[in-house]
C-alpha cells in the first residue's frame, strides 16, 4: 500500500522560508513523477511544482516560480519543497502526490495525473 506522509509545514512571517517534507513508502520512490499541490480556503486546488522520476525535469506554477524548489531524494524516497520568500497568498494546505504511470523525463502539472495523495500540512504566511 503506497502512503503520502507531510511534514515540515507550520507558521512563518512573509519573507520567511520553510521546507516541507514528504515521505514515500509502499514502493520506491523512482517508480513515480512527484508533485505538490496546495488549496487554500474557498480556492480551488492549485498546481505548485512537479518534479519527473528521473529527476532532471521541473515544473512550477507562476505564483510560485523563483521562490520554490521541488527536489527529490530517490535513495531515501523523499521529496522535497523548499520555499522561499513567503508571502500570505501561499497559505494553504499543501499536499504531496505520486504519480505511477509517469514517463521518465515528464513532470506533470495536472492533478488529474496523480494516483496517490498525502494528507496534507499546513502552511500559513502572516504579514
Amino acid at each position: 500500500q503506497v502512503q503520502l506522509l507531510e511534514s515540515g509545514g507550520g507558521l512563518v512571517q512573509a519573507g520567511g522560508s520553510l521546507r516541507l517534507s514528504c515521505a514515500v513508502s509502499g514502493r520506491p520512490l523512482s517508480t513515480f513523477a512527484m508533485a505538490w499541490f496546495r488549496r487554500a480556503p474557498g480556492k480551488d486546488r492549485e498546481f505548485v511544482a512537479s518534479i519527473s522520476r528521473s529527476g532532471r525535469n521541473t515544473n512550477y506554477g507562476d505564483s510560485v516560480k523563483g521562490r520554490f524548489t521541488i527536489s527529490r531524494d530517490t535513495a531515501n524516497n523523499m521529496v522535497y519543497l523548499q520555499m522561499n520568500n513567503l508571502k500570505p497568498e501561499d497559505t494553504a494546505a499543501y499536499s504531496c502526490a505520486a504519480d505511477r504511470n509517469a514517463h521518465f523525463d515528464y513532470a506533470n502539472p495536472d492533478s488529474a495525473a496523480y494516483h496517490y495523495w498525502g494528507q496534507g500540512t499546513q502552511v500559513t504566511v502572516s504579514s
